[in-house]
């Protein structure tokens, strides 16, 4: 398209979402994780677009010859930006002056995010906690999944997740080591739960993500993982290794895989089936708070709201504290002078 004041003309240096700050002038790539055609009270068309790095996401707006610009691209798109950053109820957004579409292949590693842990360190800190399993069938079992070198290799780079928790990549090897961890400890204060059963459930139970998502430029689900979803290829997996194993007791293969089937804990998560012995509680629970935990830091991490508290968690439905609690009289004084500093005192959202 003709460089107009809607198109940049020259592929920008990137500025980190993470970096932006009030009244930066923003230029980078961008990848639009979100996007929407709205209009104003007054009838004008605007576009409402969520855009994102490795670093974190980002509010931006379109005001002018939005429906124009909006046939340029589409969600999961690469757009080259310019605009500048400002703030609008105490939320950080850039307004967006000029885009185009990028049209040459970005460098993954803008977008993509990775694992601040070494995969190599966390697969050798793996390895010792399973070497420590005492069953031989499990044992086995475990040595027939890390001798296999095709799933070592997307196990150590798969993602744990598309959004909430652990969605970077590596981020499935961090999660199943923690979860690891957090099972040997439960075990020792809980000595009359199978420790070994425990522990290679916490090693195998989401096994099935190295086939549910894949990651380009983002996060997403493959065919099968929409189709059949991570549990039940969890347990395919694990069936499959059964196979070439000799003497697998029924009974522990049927007890392992229904600690697989449940560790979502209940129907409503998606879990097939819900917990039913004690190390199955014992694995949803250990699983649940290292989600939440790396979720809910995150979340706090990225926020971009001012004051001790988040903005608006949809997920947990509520605000999460992450400063220290002020007095009632400086906290509203704060909020006041950041209204009048705003313009947002006596003004409302110009799209509502």
């Amino acid at each position: 398209m003709p460089m107009t004041e809607n198109s940049t003309d020259a592929r920008p240096s990137h500025l980190w979402v993470n970096a932006i700050q009030e009244e930066d002038r923003v230029s980078g790539c961008y990848l639009v994780k979100e996007k929407r055609l709205a209009k104003t009270r007054n009838g004008k068309p605007f576009l409402n677009l969520t855009l994102a790095d490795r670093t974190g996401e980002i509010a931006a707006k379109v005001w002018e010859k939005a429906e124009a610009l909006s046939s340029l691209f589409c969600e999961g798109d690469i757009i080259q930006v310019a605009g500048h950053a400002g703030s609008y109820r105490d939320q950080l957004q850039i307004t967006i002056s000029g885009l185009d579409l990028l049209k040459e292949k970005p460098e993954p590693d803008i977008f993509v995010e990775t694992t601040l842990d070494d995969p190599s360190e966390m697969m050798q800190a793996l390895r010792e906690i399973l070497r420590d399993v005492k069953d031989i069938h499990l044992r086995g079992l475990c040595d027939s999944f890390l001798g296999d070198r095709k799933f070592v290799t997307r196990f150590r780079k798969s993602p744990a997740a598309k959004n909430f928790h652990h969605s970077y990549l590596g981020g499935l090897l961090e999660h199943t080591l923690s979860v690891c961890q957090l099972a040997v400890g439960v075990a020792a204060h809980y000595p009359h739960l199978d420790r070994d059963l425990l522990i290679t459930s916490a090693f195998l139970h989401d096994i099935g993500k190295i086939r549910e998502l894949a990651c380009d430029l983002q996060i997403d689900y493959t065919d099968e993982g929409r189709l059949v979803g991570h549990v039940v290829l969890s347990v395919a997996m694990v069936d499959e290794k059964l196979r070439g194993l000799k003497d697998f007791p029924e009974e522990l293969a049927i007890r392992l895989k229904h600690l697989i089937l449940s560790h979502h804990g209940q129907y409503d998560f998606g879990s097939p089936k819900v917990p039913k012995f004690l190390e199955a509680f014992a694995l949803n629970l250990i699983d649940d708070l290292d989600a939440k935990i790396n979720g809910l830091s995150r979340f706090m991490e990225r926020d971009r709201q001012a004051g001790a508290w988040t903005e608006f968690n949809r997920m947990f439905g509520r605000y999460l504290l992450k400063g220290e609690i002020q007095p009632i009289q400086k906290a509203a004084e704060e909020r006041i002078r950041s209204d009048i500093r705003q313009g947002t005192l006596f003004s409302s959202d110009p799209e509502t």
